[in-house]
Formats: C-alpha cells, structure tokens, sequence
C-alpha cells in the first residue's frame, strides 16, 4: 500500500487538493491541425480528474511556439472555445486544470507550423534534432536568433496565452522553462550565445524565464501560475555545464522567481537531491516533483523525505485513467502502450480499461480487469523528438 502522507489534503495556489498526486504534463498530438482541442482530449483529461490537478500537455502561446505536428494552443478565439469544454469536462469530475505554456524555440521545423517560417531562439545554432513531420524525420534547422524587441513580444505572447487559459476556464498555468525548449534554451550557455543583456552571466540568462514568470503572475495571478524547471536535463541539446554551473545557474534563478509567490515549482528531477533540497528551503509555496524512472514502489518517498509536497504521475497515469483507485487499493496497473503515445486517435490515448465496481480482486484470485490493449511489437516513428516520459 502506499503511505498514508501521499493521501493528506493539500492547499495549492487557490486550489484545495484532495491528496499529493497530479498528472504530469505530456505531449500526446490529439489536437485538431489549427491547434484546437476537440471532444477527445476533453475525454482524455476528464477520465483521470480523480488526480485533482491535471497539467496539460504542452500548448503553444504562439505560431512560432509550435513544434510538432497536433499540438494544441492557447491563443486564439477557437483555441479557447475548445479548451473551454476540457476545463467544464474536468471540473464536471472534480478535478482542477493547469493548461502548460509550451514555446519550443528551436526545436521545430517549418512543416511542422501554420506559417512556415525560420523557428526562432536565443541564439541562431541549430539543435542537431530529428523532428517528425508530415514527411518523415526531418533535422530541426538553424533557429534565427531573437532581437531584444521580438524577446518583449515574446513575452507579451505568454501573457496573452495565460489571460485566454484563464478565459477558457482553466485553473491556472504552469511555464514550461524545461525540457529543452525555449526558456530552459536561455538558460543553457551551449545554446545561448548571446552578448546582450539576456546572455552571458547566470543573471542575464535567467532574465527571460524570470521575465516571462513576472508577467504572466501579472496578467492572472501568482497564485493561479505555476513553473517546470529541469536542471541539467540533456533534452534538446541542451549542456548546462557541470554540477556546479548547474546549481549556481538554478539557485540564482529558483531565489528570483521564489520572490514572485507563484503558486507551485515544479522540478523534472535527475538526482542531485542536495539542489532540491536547496529549492525546497527557498520556495513559500508548493514544490512538485517528478524522478526519471520512478516506480511505483518509491511514489511519495520525496514526499516523506521532505523534499516535495506532490509527486506528478507520468507514464502510470496515462495507461491507467483511474491510477489513484488502483494506488489506494494497490490494484494492478495497466502496461503502457508506448507505440501509441502520439499516433493520434482513442487508441492507446482513451481506451484504457479502468477497474470494474468488483474490484477487490475476485475469490478465485482473478482481476476484475478489462483486458489492456495488446502492445505492438515495435516502437511508433512518432517518438522522434519527444520529451521522456515519466
């Protein structure tokens, strides 16, 4: 069973939680082609409410911010109006939603986005990284580099983004400064080369991310926006440098942003637990948290070592709509499917089976379980590019 700290209630922002777990934030390419949400992923986010706070997959503020093929976004009338039955389907199952704030900078390519055009970055140097597009695996191309202007229209991008999520009905933001994608670009010194106020120095490549966080606390509240952070996190290209640039690079960042109250920090972790501890000592409010490779069997143990408040469910909660039943009665759990993380459709995205009223187990010492979808053979294409799954 899992211990009793994972099921205590917990106050986050404006949202009053029912116990320490979440959905983490992962790109599944459900999104109609204009970046609409349709009927599906209202289905999808609403079938795993009981995690009470569910953050979206990675929504686009902008054209420039997209960079695979049916991501969602947040910026136009449509993208509102669709994300505002996901937030009804969501609420109508008690749960909470988070709509994360994706711009990918350099890790796109231009079939991939409605305008065609150059993706833009810190600095004008390309990834190096397969894209999947309409056509098969592509190289991400050289980015071109943003002028300090476009950097101020940039910014004004997320603060609209938030003001429509908010608009849309949503509970709130999370900032993707992660992953590899374009804030957590600014803060890598091997893809920012910039000599301007926003490169060089570890102040002056945590400027965007802190200016970004700024505003959109400005447009819809501190309490109603969250932050993902990576340390040292290799995706995209990124070098960060060794264990010591990393953690001046983090704890100037992570005390600047402590300052603005935000509703949560969330920390896509790799390890070095001395760092978290720094953040968990810094930061008044709510510290998330998701391990690489975390198992079932260790689920809320950065909880009990005081080093989070909630721990985000990746890979169990996307093949298993109902993961927080099947945690408290330590019920199976469903395989995930990688092959159809991106494939599109209801397969491997709605049609995981959920645990039948019979359960706990039958007499006969057979499951209640309606059988998994069977595993194909061999890995989708469509995993070119991808952020890790946790």
């Amino acid at each position: 069973m899992t211990p009793p700290s994972l099921w205590q209630p917990l106050n986050l922002g404006r949202l009053e939680l029912p116990h320490r777990l979440a959905l983490a934030p992962m790109t599944r390419n459900r999104a109609n082609p204009d970046g609409t949400p349709g009927e599906r992923v209202a289905e999808y986010y609403a079938q795993r409410a009981s995690l009470g706070l569910l953050i979206t997959e990675g929504t686009q503020p902008s054209d420039d911010g997209q960079g695979y093929l049916n991501t969602p976004g947040i910026y136009t009338p449509e993208h509102i109006e669709g994300w505002r039955k996901v937030a009804e389907a969501v609420h109508d199952e008690g749960g909470h939603l988070f709509i994360q704030l994706m711009h990918v900078g350099r890790i796109s390519h231009p079939d991939n986005t409605p305008h065609h055009r150059q993706p833009v970055a810190p600095s004008a140097i390309s990834a190096e990284q397969d894209m999947f597009t309409a056509e098969g695996p592509k190289k991400t191309p050289v980015p071109r580099e943003l002028s300090v202007a476009e950097i101020q229209d940039v910014i004004g991008e997320f603060r609209h983004a938030a003001a429509s999520a908010i608009a849309a009905g949503a509970d709130g933001v999370e900032i993707h400064s992660a992953n590899g994608y374009l804030l957590h670009q600014f803060l890598a010194p091997n893809a920012n080369q910039r000599t301007d106020s926003y490169g060089g120095s570890i102040e002056n490549r945590a400027r965007f991310v802190i200016e970004v966080a700024r505003a959109v606390a400005e447009e819809i509240g501190a309490d109603r926006t969250g932050i993902r952070v990576s340390p040292a996190f290799p995706l995209g290209g990124l070098d960060e440098g060794d264990t010591e640039a990393v953690r001046a690079q983090y704890s100037y960042l992570v005390g600047e942003l402590a300052k603005l109250e935000l509703a949560y920090l969330h920390v896509h972790h790799l390890g070095d637990d001395e760092l978290l501890r720094s953040f968990r000592e810094v930061w008044p409010t709510a510290v998330l948290v998701v391990r690489s490779g975390r198992e079932r069997d260790t689920i809320a143990a950065d909880i009990d070592a005081g080093l989070a408040d909630v721990e985000p469910l990746g890979r169990f909660a996307l093949a298993n709509p109902d993961v927080v039943e099947r945690l408290r009665t330590d019920a199976p759990l469903n395989d995930l499917d990688p092959a159809t993380l991106y494939t599109g459709g209801a397969h491997g995205y709605t049609d995981y089976p959920a645990l039948t009223p019979a359960w706990p187990p039958r007499r006969d010492g057979g499951a209640n379980l309606t059988p998994a979808p069977a595993t194909p053979s061999r890995p989708s294409d469509h995993h070119v590019s991808r952020s890790w799954v946790p």
